[in-house]
């Protein structure tokens, strides 16, 4: 089975990505496909993109950064959870892709987005960084909108039905997370 992280890609104050990573996490497990767990982004305190070579180098020499790394290269896929901060992903976040290189290549990634647009305008935007980082992304996303899945915008209470949006992402992320198993074999 593949690895999967869920990734928490918010560390602001008041954040709503981690109650929405554990309820991603919730549904994934009921799954049996592929072992999945919970990665928190705020637990490796990156500062701004401290290394003194470029990440496609993987020349990490701060413990932070070698820790980080060994996290990401240790899955095969990623869910992405992503607040939506001005039309983007959260800042946290970009410098969390940013930080490392050859570890996300060749590995597929999906998306859960929330915000008052669902999201979707930071999809988008981490749609192209995956890219450069040689990701491959799935299609199906999952779209929280603030004013329906969150009670008074602040307390997380999906729709049920978006449990069926979740699952039709996972599906198609365990399928290309498991068929670029060759792809990265050849590294």
């Amino acid at each position: 089975m593949i690895k999967v992280a869920i990734v928490v890609g918010s560390t602001r104050p008041g954040r709503k990505a981690d109650a929405v990573a554990n309820w991603v996490h919730g549904i994934a497990k009921k799954r049996g496909d592929a072992e999945y767990e919970v990665v928190d982004i705020q637990d490796f305190n990156l500062p701004l993109l401290d290394e003194p070579t470029p990440p496609s180098m993987g020349k990490y020499t701060k413990p932070h950064t070698l820790a980080w790394a060994a996290k990401v290269a240790s899955y095969d896929a990623y869910v992405f959870v992503t607040p939506e901060y001005n039309h983007s992903t959260s800042g946290a976040l970009k410098n969390a892709l940013d930080f490392i290189y050859g570890e996300w290549n060749n590995k597929a990634a999906g998306f859960v987005g929330y915000g008052s647009a669902g999201g979707v305008r930071a999809v988008e935007q981490l749609r192209l960084i995956a890219a450069e980082l040689q990701m491959a992304t799935v299609r199906a996303q999952v779209q929280l909108s603030l004013s329906t899945d969150f009670e008074n915008y602040t307390v997380f209470k999906p729709d049920p039905s978006k449990e069926k949006g979740v699952n039709a992402m996972l599906d198609q992320l365990v399928s290309w997370g498991t068929a670029l198993q060759p792809v990265r074999a050849k590294k």
